[in-house]
């Protein structure tokens, strides 16, 4: 038995957040879930302005046929943070596709920050991710994702799969970046120079805010990388900066990541970065 495919029955999982400003504070005013996807309480600490949650998926793993969608609205003025506890898996596939659709609305004067930890792709794994972000021209956005192809650590690549990949984020109902890719075990574009390069992580990291200061362009470019070898840059966009990623280390990855975020948050938000605690466990 392949202990890293355990069997599972396929879930069908809907978790839908609202969060709402009331006077100085955001509250996560809408909860509601369908199968194994739950937040189980808000968070606050750096006070009652901004809420925390932790998206928790209890199966810990994401298996063929699997489908999990995760709609979340942030209201006028009010600040939401959403993290994970831990890295998601998405196991092999006898042939199913699983897939994981992101619906994120932030409306006017809003702040949504999205840092997952890390996903990891199992060799031989079929997986579609969807992100669909829709901004208010005034809203903010900061969010983060770093994906994994294969366990390195364990000596495995990915040969045999399929990962799909589409992320859209529109401001005012205006398209600012249209993203859609197809990464097949084993293919060229794993190793091409145009695509990941040899590198079995990568990870994209965007910003979109109004007004964003030259200079921020610059402070972030010196931020070092802690991973020899690895490559990283950063592009700035009308209203928008993208970072991009490619190692070897998913940690490293995240540590550059982060590294951004408490750059960029103080200048964006107009709050120092304070780290989600569960990160620490």
């Amino acid at each position: 038995m392949n202990l890293a495919a355990p069997l599972s029955s396929t879930w069908h999982a809907h978790l839908t957040l609202g969060f709402q400003r009331r006077e100085a504070a955001t509250i996560l005013a809408r909860r509601e879930h369908v199968g194994p996807l739950r937040v189980q309480k808000a968070l606050y600490p750096e006070g009652e302005a901004v809420c925390h949650a932790i998206v928790l998926h209890p199966p810990s793993g994401i298996v063929g046929g699997d489908e999990l969608e995760i709609d979340v609205t942030v209201g006028p003025r009010a600040h939401a943070l959403l993290t994970t506890p831990g890295a998601g898996k998405w196991y092999r596939s006898a042939g199913a596709w699983a897939s994981q659709r992101l619906g994120f609305a932030v409306e006017a004067q809003g702040v949504l920050e999205w840092l997952p930890q890390e996903t990891i792709v199992f060799d031989a794994a079929r997986a579609a991710m969807r992100s669909s972000i829709e901004l208010a021209d005034d809203a903010r956005f900061i969010g983060m994702e770093v994906l994994c192809l294969g366990r390195r650590a364990s000596g495995e690549s990915f040969t045999e799969g399929a990962v799909r990949l589409d992320t859209r984020v529109r401001r005012a109902g205006r398209p600012v970046w249209l993203e859609r890719g197809l990464l097949e075990g084993g293919c060229g574009l794993l190793d091409a120079s145009a695509g990941l390069a040899g590198f079995s992580v990568s990870g994209t990291f965007l910003a979109v805010a109004p007004g964003i200061e030259p200079g921020l362009l610059a402070a972030c470019r010196d931020i070092p990388a802690q991973e020899a070898g690895a490559r990283h840059g950063i592009t700035a966009l009308p209203d928008m900066l993208v970072a991009r990623y490619l190692g070897h280390s998913s940690e490293a990855a995240r540590q550059w990541f982060v590294a951004l975020w408490q750059t960029l948050r103080p200048a964006l938000i107009g709050r120092e970065a304070q780290l989600p605690r569960i990160w620490n466990t």
